[in-house]
């Protein structure tokens, strides 16, 4: 019997991943021999391409293995802040990016920083999983605003007006999504700060970690270099371990307003400190080198996801908002015939099938299928998926 008594409040209002019990099912099954496919991937099935992990071996055997500063090595704050300035057309000095264990953590340090208990936080669903968790551990409240699949989960923004009041503090962006793989024009973001424009006390984040996996008709644009004049009320997310296939190397980083970052640096010296000190340079060279490597690895997501949106698209009782980015598709099911939990459940023990329930991401009618795996694989979980369809 678990004794909350010794569990604080703020850890017991933590809500469990809906994932691990289907994930942990999988695992027994797959130990009990029975044959698992699985679309479930989160990240990407490539290797880190070799001239970073060459420069990490480097820095190894350069002694680069020490303390260092909780903000991060210099040269990778510079050349992130370069990056931002040239490529995302925001521009950035070193003073304003924090170097972070993945992007996870800068989203923690933002929001520690900048909302007070009782703050609200607008986050459009559907969502990436530990943006509500980790706003309830700031002491905010997620105040979320629910789009369909049918309007391609575009941002009402009527309804994202109505949603602000005298407590908003934060409206969440994430472009490209996840679950969804949308990407939001450039006419959408103008009009999104045009309503911030009117309410100076809401303060954005935007996370960019997909900027890179687009489809070939896509453009990605940075919030906060749509709207400059409210810059210092934007803060951006980003990191390695998408574009660069570097997930386990734990790199993101959090910029913007100096103040806030400032703070952030001082949270992080307190909590983690300095992020791996070997494992930044590889970061910097990342972002020295050449970035065939990326488009390279972008072009194949591109035709596995064209895979992946055509199977989904013959598979009857389906319904798809074709994705643009990331390496997602967020079918939706019947509506009335089965819940998303119930679903995932019944495809892995008929099928041995592994998606993801789409209530986890705050839509209970879709389930999350990926493309970061092979185009073998995605057949394969294609047909399973069909066989699970045709028995609801």
């Amino acid at each position: 019997m678990q004794d909350l008594s010794l569990i604080s409040q703020r850890a017991v209002s933590l809500q469990p991943s809906l994932t691990l019990a289907i994930s942990a099912r999988a695992q027994a099954l797959k130990q009990e021999g029975k044959d698992i496919c699985s679309l479930s991937a989160g990240e990407p099935d490539f290797d880190t391409p070799t001239f970073i992990v060459e420069a990490a071996i480097k820095a190894l055997r350069d002694g680069v293995t020490r303390y260092g500063p909780a903000a991060g090595d210099p040269e990778l704050r510079e050349a992130i802040a370069e990056k931002l300035t040239k490529l995302n057309n925001i521009p950035t000095e070193a003073n304003q990016v924090l170097i972070t264990n993945g992007g996870k953590q800068a989203i923690y340090n933002l929001f520690q920083i900048i909302l007070n208990p009782g703050d609200e936080v607008i986050i459009p669903a559907p969502y990436w999983l530990s943006y509500p968790e980790i706003a309830r551990l700031a002491g905010a409240k997620p105040i979320v605003i629910s789009s369909k699949s049918e309007n391609g989960f575009k941002l009402d923004l009527q309804i994202l007006e109505q949603a602000i009041g005298s407590k908003t503090r934060l409206l969440i962006i994430n472009s490209p999504a996840n679950p969804t793989g949308r990407v939001m024009t450039k006419s959408e973001m103008e009009s999104i700060a045009k309503i911030l424009r009117r309410h100076p006390q809401v303060l954005v984040m935007t996370d960019e970690i997909y900027e890179f996996l687009l489809a070939d008709d896509q453009v990605h644009n940075s919030f906060a270099s749509i709207a400059p004049d409210i810059a210092d009320r934007i803060f951006t997310v980003n990191g390695f371990a998408k574009g660069w296939a570097m997930t386990g190397w734990r790199i993101g980083y959090l910029s913007g307003n100096p103040q806030v970052i400032k703070a952030s640096i001082a949270l992080q010296s307190q909590s983690t400190s300095n992020v791996c000190s070997f494992a930044q340079k590889g970061a910097l060279a990342a972002l020295q080198g050449s970035y065939e490597c990326v488009h390279e690895m972008s072009k194949i997501y591109n035709l596995r996801r064209e895979t992946l949106v055509s199977g989904l698209n013959r598979i009857k009782g389906l319904t798809l908002e074709p994705p643009k980015g990331a390496f997602y598709a967020f079918p939706q099911l019947p509506k009335e015939a089965i819940d998303s939990i119930s679903f995932c459940k019944l495809a892995l023990e008929e099928a041995g099938l592994v998606v993801i329930p789409g209530k986890a991401f705050g839509n209970d009618h879709c389930i999350r299928a990926s493309c970061a795996v092979s185009r073998s694989t995605i057949e394969n979980g294609l047909e399973r998926l069909k066989k699970v369809m045709s028995i609801l």
